[in-house]
């Protein structure tokens, strides 16, 4: 009997040793305590920590301590709801971690100036129209990006000008206790007294007149559904009820416009979009990759039939040296079927696709590929404080580049066009630069395969 009592007794002593070891905290490592942040006056916590590659109670590593809150830095930065991100980190006890954020946020309520061209962009208003104040929509989006504290948007748009437009959104991205399921609704509604209806010798052409009668009109009500699994990786689904309407003039003058000599086209569209932002910045990438996946289906009620195509983007940004940057981004999109009216099948230079050193110029079709090439140097970083208070910092970096573009569309409708089915491309130099809330400007010489040359200016990313 004493030597089965003896037995257990040394059997529970070693238990107790094993679940010591395993219990406690490795050699080199140490747990997150406390996850404190201060500053945030509209943005509830619980938003905040969603972004964070960590949560109290993890344990890391020592070593690994400054990468995680550089990591953090930039996560809180992507949010794009704060001007400053401080960090500070404390041991109150030998294995213990405890983190301070402190925060400055922004001004979230942004009524945004809206200055539209009614062409493609700003260099060909200026070049093919001679800067013709007539051919600009003026107006504002009244934005709140971060309602409630809940990173919510509500977003109102009213625009007049060339385009009159009214729109309003709403997108609530957290439904859920884990905020990872998200809802949305958005309707707008736009009319315009000019409107192309061909496009000639790579050129649009335009009918109407600026104080004529309303020729196109569009409206729009849909759902959205969002799902965000992780951090970087988002799904995102939308069903849209849209309709379109010309008037008699753009019917006669292109009976393909909406197809079958229609005036109107009413269809309803389901998109899925898929996208990966495994870069340090999603404003303006430097390291990392990015990958945005779409499918549309359009089903027609009146002038279009059916539609479907999908587009990929996917970019690879990497760091040389210190300061040196080289990043790769591949476009393309496959239609099917490939014989769709002319209204829905843009393709390079309608958008934000286009080869540089071509802004002057459209090519329509159905299959498209865009590859660019970057090399950039980082010449300038620095950010100055302001005594405002949603502006306390404003940060200013400067790049200037190397870079070369290659792009290609198929099209069946030659029309005078000399650009569908060649292969374009373009070498060129520019600079970037990137200021507050992600303002990007972008100056670009480029010499194009016809032998052109150009400065562009822009104001989105690559």
């Amino acid at each position: 009997m004493r030597f089965l009592l003896l037995c257990l007794l040394t059997a529970l002593c070693r238990c107790a040793v094993v679940y010591g070891q395993t219990d406690g905290v490795a050699a080199g490592k140490c747990v997150i305590g406390t996850i404190t942040v201060e500053g945030n006056s509209v943005t509830r916590r619980a938003v905040i920590l969603r972004e964070l590659s960590i949560h109290e109670g993890d344990v890391v590593v020592r070593d690994s301590v400054d990468g995680i809150v550089a990591e953090n830095k930039l996560r809180l930065f992507n949010l794009q709801l704060f001007n400053e991100v401080e960090q500070e980190l404390t041991y109150p006890h030998k294995d213990t971690l405890h983190w301070h954020l402190r925060v400055k946020e922004r001004w979230y309520i942004i009524p945004t100036g809206i200055l539209q061209f009614a062409d493609r962009n700003i260099n060909t208003w200026w070049a093919d129209y001679r800067n013709d104040y007539e051919r600009i929509s003026a107006g504002a989006v009244i934005t709140d990006r971060n309602f409630r504290g809940n990173l919510e948007t509500v977003a109102l748009t009213v625009q007049a000008g060339y385009t009159q437009k009214l729109g309003i959104s709403y997108m609530l991205p957290y439904i859920n206790k884990r905020q990872t399921h998200g809802v949305g609704v958005v309707a707008a509604v736009a009319r315009s007294r000019q409107t192309y209806y061909t496009t000639e010798c790579d050129k649009l052409v335009f009918a109407g007149g600026y104080s004529g009668p309303v020729i196109w009109r569009q409206a729009e009500a849909g759902l959205a559904y969002m799902y965000r699994p992780g951090y970087a990786s988002r799904h995102h689904v939308q069903a849209v009820y849209r309709q379109y309407e010309v008037g008699d003039t753009i019917r006669r003058l292109n009976a393909d416009y909406f197809g079958d000599s229609s005036s109107r086209a009413r269809f309803v569209e389901v998109n899925y979009r898929y996208e990966y932002n495994g870069v340090d910045n999603w404003n303006y990438s430097l390291k990392g990759e990015k990958l945005v996946a779409t499918t549309v289906v359009r089903a027609g009620i009146e002038g279009l039939k059916f539609q479907s195509y999908v587009t990929v983007e996917a970019g690879v940004f990497r760091s040389l040296l210190p300061g040196w940057y080289v990043s790769g981004i591949v476009r393309g999109r496959v239609m099917l079927p490939q014989d769709q009216p002319y209204y829905f099948r843009n393709g390079l230079g309608s958008s934000t696709d286009y080869v540089r050193g071509y802004e002057y110029y459209v090519t329509d079709g159905y299959n498209y590929g865009l590859l660019r090439l970057n090399l950039k140097r980082q010449v300038f970083n620095n950010t100055y404080s302001l005594p405002v208070r949603y502006l306390t910092a404003v940060p200013m970096r400067v790049y200037p580049k190397l870079f070369f573009d290659v792009g290609y569309i198929n099209s069946p409708f030659v029309n005078g066009n000399t650009l569908d089915n060649t292969l374009l491309y373009s070498i060129g130099a520019g600079v970037d630069v990137v200021t507050f809330y992600d303002v990007k400007v972008r100056v670009e010489f480029a010499r194009n395969h016809l032998g052109g040359n150009g400065i562009y200016l822009h104001f989105n990313s690559e």
